[in-house]
């Protein structure tokens, strides 16, 4: 099964930057949507935002406009932009491809590891 590989992940300091890159196989990553989630020490993952393969883009309401989503289909690549970061922002980040459904794809990976200190 096709697995996407994360990274760009580190350390940052409140109310810092980073961005998150995210690697597919060729067609596969071009022809669907590309979702971004994370998950927190002692939480569940959840979905932070999504983008199709034309450019659309959805976001987690509690992360509009400090997070976006983009993504360069000649690279094979897509990427996510964090803003302002909050310590509430610490945990592992994956990207997985989602069908129409919203249904995962491809394996989850190992995922970028983000830590916000206060």
């Amino acid at each position: 099964q096709v697995q996407l590989v994360e990274s760009g992940g580190g350390l940052v300091q409140t109310g810092g930057s980073l961005r998150l890159s995210c690697a597919g196989p060729g067609f596969i990553f071009r022809l669907n949507t590309m979702g971004w989630y994370r998950q927190s020490p002692g939480k569940q993952r959840e979905w932070v935002a999504s983008i199709t393969r034309d450019g659309s883009t959805n976001y987690a309401d509690s992360l509009k406009g400090r997070f976006t989503i983009s993504r360069d289909n000649a690279k094979n690549t897509g990427y996510l932009q964090m803003n302002s970061l909050k310590p509430e922002d610490t945990g592992a980040y994956y990207c997985v491809l989602l069908t129409s459904a919203g249904a995962t794809m491809t394996r989850w990976g190992q995922g970028t590891q983000v830590t916000v200190s206060p």
